[in-house]
Parts: structure tokens; C-alpha cells; sequence
């Protein structure tokens, strides 16, 4: 038979040759402008069960590990001596290694299995153990799974709340707005890297206005953001990166101990920390050593869990493009997600970079963590336009803000947003940008203008707001940076010039600093500042009739969409 070569969407190459209408037609859909690719081992270009991945073991004496997934400790590398020393339990190492993969396997889906029961071993597991046993799952067993496994019972959710013009009116709008819609933890970024100290700022005040209990981070460069946290401007951080392979977190100068030490920095201040990783960045910077990506990241979880963090923002993250693009990465990312729980990590599961032209691929890509719960659905649902993502867009943005709502309802299933009217989304925009107008103005920086406020409050994105100063503002940034002015500052500003409510909330943050209350494991704080977390909310799901279940006041909020009209009125 004559083979045909394709240009790598499918369509045949044969110069002058008669298409099929029905192909040219699947040649122009969405989907085919992403980039797709068959698998390579050799590079690490496969998601899963690379045929260069470690066969799982451990050999422990007098309480050390000796030998771990076919290395004797002589071989072991920077990642393999931490691991080995202060990630896996080593005690019980040996037991964990003897369990029968496929019926731990089993465990996990099994609904009787208590979720203790499977921390307790597999936080002793090996990396290659780990992967092992997520592999015997398919995609819905690993949804079942993680259902489980998740440390918080109450699933949450998490937003970007940035701007191509780093504008700081929108962003405090924007941040208000996210606030509302009911995201426990928001975040921002810059464009032009000295805006931070505004950035920050900006979307602090701004999620005082509509609900306390808001923690925001400003994700930047490491020490700027621990900065930024000691003045009490951001309340979390999650952009310290780990990576799988030595080589590649050399390449950061890094290694597992210094992640450690910079780790109880902010623990220390009272910041909440998540580290970074993801499949596909070893891949991305050439040097994967010829393993599977899930293997890796592996790797990177339990990295994490020896530096004592209370949890991973995992699941692709940048580089979600590169699993994607084989066989079943997709189903890779969910592993990766479910890893972390089995460790006793809190996981922020993705689904915050843009990977595919297909609205039905991401939708595919999101439903995992949306229908099993994870403790933060999106590391970063973009609650703006994705032209104004600085984080490189979103899986789901602004425009997806009813879509998402109406799948909630659909499915009864609590995705962490709740459905707002347009009158309050007004006024708590409004509100906050009249706050940041004022502290501005008492703290001497460049004047924000009533014409400001009011495109702020309107607007869409940074499309619709006027240009400011960027020099001027630079310069004030500067400023703040380097002046002694706090939190509790900005406070006392909004407290003397009528934001009462709004300064009694940022001070509520703040305390939460002090009392520390927040560092449990999957921390999150409601509107009267309770704290929620692992330890007094922890995941007891063990089948029907238990773990979390939607109803009450939350099944109301849920169903009540704008859209919906009520039969009785007609």
C-alpha cells in the first residue's frame, strides 16, 4: 500500500489531489490549530509510564533510606537525598513498597478505604511507587479518587486579577468584583515589573470591598514577593518553583534546601505557601533525563512535602501545553493533582494557563477537578478578559463567568463562584476604586481621577480605561517599596475617610498574620474570618451520604442565576 505523508493535521499531501469536503471542514475546526505531538521517550516527551522511568524499591538500615527506585545512595542525586531523607516516611518505607500496587490502586477508589488509611502509606511511598499506582487508575478512577483524597472537605477556587496596563484602578475593581463571585484566594502580576508594589496594593484594597477574609498574593520575583508579604500588601505566595530533574533547578540556582529556607521565610511572617511545579517543565527545558513527565513531577510533590509546605500549585501550570500535546496527558495533569493529595498536600489543580483553541478541550481539561472537588479548582481563573492575563491566559475567563455558573447548576456541583447581579458588581467596583482613589491621595502619589473611577466601574477591560503616567506611577511604586508605609497604614486611611467596613476587613487579614491560624494545611478564610482548612475541615468522604455535600443556603445561592426567570410571575 502507497503511504501518504501529511503536514501534520491530517490532511493528505498530494499536490492538486481532490480533498474531502468533510476533512477540509475538520482541518479548519478549533481543535487543529493545537499542537499535537506522538510521543518520545528518550526527550521525556510522554506523559506517563516512560519506558525509562524507575522500577519502584527502597532499602532502608538503621532508619535510612539506602536504596530508592533502583539507586544505592552513593548515586543519588540532590533530589533523591532529600526525598529520601525528609519526604517519605522511613519507617514504614519498606511496608509501602511491599503494598500490592493494584490493590492500593483499589484502595483509593475503594469508598470504604478511609482517606487515613492511605495517607499513612502513601506518604512513605517512593516517587516511582506513587506513579505506579496512579497509573493502574483511569480517568474517572482518578476523579473518584481524588473526591477522597483531597485534605479540605469545602472545594474552593482561585483568580488572576491583572491587566496588560497594569492600571491600578481596574485592578482594584477587578479584584472587587473577584471577590464577590465568591474566590477565596485572588492574585495578580505585572507587566512592568516595578509596578509591583501598586499591583499588590491595588488588589489588596480592592478585595476589601466586597467581602472579608480575601487573600491575595502578588506573583513576582521571590524576595520582592516576600517584600511585598512582610508589609502585609499580599497574604499568600505560590510561585516558588521546584522542578524534577537536578539539572533544571540548578538552572535556578536552587536546590531542595534552599527552597526549604526560603519556605519558613514566609512561614516565619505569617504568609501562606504553596510551591510551583507542573508536568512538562523539564521537558520544555531539555533536560527530562529521558523520564516521564508524571514520574518527575512526582519528584516535585514529594520535594515539596520534605520542605514542610503546606501545599502545591500543580497540574501543567505554564507548561500545560507540553502534556497536553501527547497521549493521555490530560489524564497525566489529574495524576499529578491526586499525588498531592495522597501526600497530605493542599492543591491548587491548574487549569489556569490557556493550552487549546477548543472551547470542548477545555472544558474536557477542567472537568476532572470541577467534578471531583479539589481545594482550589483554578490556580488562577482569569476573572478578566484573557487579553488582560498577564499570567498568559486562562483556561476560562471573564466572558466563561455565566457558562461556568450554569454547569454548577446543571451538575449540582460546587465549583467555588457563586452567580452575582450586575447592580452590586457595580457597587462594589465603585467602592473600590474610590478607596484606592483616596489612598493614593493621603499617601501623596499620583492623583487618580474621577474619570478613572468611572471607567473602572464599567469596565470590561483595560481597553476601556484611560491611560495614566506610567513614569509618575513607577516612581510612587518605588516609593512605597522603599518607605516604611504597612498594611495597617493602609487601614488607618481607609478607616478615617469613611471605609469602615473595608478597613475592619483588611485588618482582619492582618490579624490572621499575626495569630497564624491560616498556615494549616489548605487554609482558606470565609467572610467572618473563620478559618477552614484540613484540621477542622478535613475530607471524611467515604462514599454516599458523606464528605461534602451540596445544599442549604449554598444549593440556593448556586441555582439562583440571573437568567433564570421565576414561573410564578408569568
Amino acid at each position: 500500500m502507497k503511504e501518504h505523508r501529511t503536514d501534520g493535521s491530517g490532511a493528505v499531501e498530494q499536490p492538486g489531489a481532490k480533498r474531502s469536503k468533510r476533512f477540509e471542514a475538520l482541518d479548519n475546526r478549533p481543535v487543529n490549530e493545537d499542537g499535537f505531538a506522538k510521543e518520545w521517550p528518550e526527550v521525556g516527551l510522554v506523559a506517563m509510564d516512560g519506558p525509562n522511568d524507575p522500577e519502584p524499591s527502597v532499602r532502608v538500615e538503621d532508619g535510612t533510606v539506602v536504596e530508592m527506585d533502583g539507586r544505592e545512595r552513593e548515586e543519588f542525586d540532590f533530589i533523591d537525598h532529600f526525598i529520601a531523607d525528609y519526604a517519605i516516611d522511613s519507617e514504614r518505607a519498606e511496608e509501602a513498597l511491599a503494598a500490592d500496587t493494584v490493590e492500593f490502586a483499589r484502595k483509593l477508589v475503594d469508598v470504604r478505604t478511609p482517606r487515613e488509611e492511605i495517607v499513612e502509606l502513601a506518604t512513605a511511598m517512593t516517587p516511582a511507587k506513587l506513579a505506579a499506582v496512579v497509573s493502574e487508575l483511569n480517568t474517572l478512577e482518578m476523579m473518584m479518587a481524588l473526591q477522597k483524597m483531597r485534605t479540605r472537605k469545602t472545594p474552593g477556587n482561585q483568580a488572576h486579577v491583572t491587566n496588560v496596563k497594569d492600571h491600578p484602578v481596574l485592578i482594584a475593581a477587578d479584584a472587587a468584583e473577584a471577590a464577590l463571585r465568591g474566590f477565596d484566594e485572588i492574585e495578580t502580576t505585572v507587566g512592568v515589573t516595578r509596578y509591583a508594589p501598586f499591583n499588590a496594593l491595588a488588589q489588596t484594597v480592592g478585595a476589601q470591598a466586597a467581602r472579608g477574609g480575601m487573600l491575595t498574593q502578588c506573583a513576582v520575583e521571590e524576595a520582592t514577593e516576600l517584600e511585598l508579604g512582610m508589609k502585609g500588601f499580599t497574604g499568600y505566595a505560590e510561585t516558588v518553583s521546584v522542578y524534577g530533574t537536578e539539572s533544571v533547578f540548578k538552572d535556578g540556582d536552587d536546590t531542595p534546601w534552599s527552597k526549604a529556607f526560603l519556605a519558613s521565610g514566609y512561614a516565619s511572617r505569617g504568609l501562606k505557601m504553596r510551591f510551583t511545579s507542573g508536568s512538562g517543565s523539564e521537558v520544555n527545558m531539555g533536560q527530562a533525563e529521558g523520564k516521564s513527565m508524571l514520574y518527575l513531577e512526582t519528584r516535585c510533590v514529594l520535594v515539596t512535602k520534605g520542605c514542610g509546605v503546606q501545599g502545591l500549585q500543580n497540574g501543567g501550570i505554564s507548561c500545560i501545553a507540553i502534556p497536553t500535546a501527547v497521549p493521555s496527558g490530560v489524564r497525566g495533569v489529574l495524576a499529578e493533582n491526586l499525588i498531592t493529595t495522597m501526600v497530605d498536600l493542599e492543591v491548587a489543580s491548574g487549569n489556569d494557563q490557556t493550552f487549546s483553541h477548543s472551547h470542548k478541550r477545555q472544558m474536557a481539561r477542567t472537568v476532572p477537578q470541577l467534578l471531583a472537588g479539589t481545594d482550589l479548582i483554578f490556580s488562577g481563573y482569569s476573572s478578566v478578559p484573557n487579553y488582560d492575563d498577564m499570567f498568559a491566559g486562562s483556561n476560562f475567563d471573564s466572558y466563561d463567568y455565566d457558562d461556568y455558573n450554569v454547569i454548577q447548576r446543571d451538575l449540582k456541583v460546587d465549583g467555588g463562584l457563586r452567580p452575582v447581579d450586575e447592580a452590586d458588581a457595580i457597587r462594589v467596583r465603585n467602592t473600590a476604586a474610590k478607596a484606592l482613589q483616596t489612598v493614593f491621595r493621603d499617601l501623596g502619589f499620583p492623583r487618580i481621577t474621577d474619570e478613572e473611577i468611572e471607567a473602572a466601574t464599567y469596565a470590561d477591560g483595560s481597553d476601556d480605561m484611560p491611560d495614566r503616567n506610567q513614569a509618575e506611577d513607577l516612581d510612587a511604586a518605588s516609593e512605597l517599596m522603599e518607605s516604611e508605609i504597612t498594611g495597617a497604614d493602609i487601614a488607618t486611611i481607609l478607616e478615617e475617610n469613611g471605609f469602615e467596613e473595608m478597613a475592619e476587613n483588611l485588618l482582619g487579614i492582618l490579624k490572621e498574620r499575626v495569630s497564624g491560624d491560616y498556615l494549616q494545611t489548605s487554609a482558606i478564610l470565609d467572610e467572618e474570618f473563620n478559618v477552614i482548612s484540613a484540621v477542622n475541615d478535613p475530607n471524611d468522604y467515604q462514599g454516599p451520604g458523606t464528605g461534602y455535600r451540596l445544599g442549604g443556603e449554598r444549593w440556593e445561592e448556586i441555582k439562583d442565576i440571573r437568567q433564570a426567570f421565576d414561573p410564578e410571575e408569568i
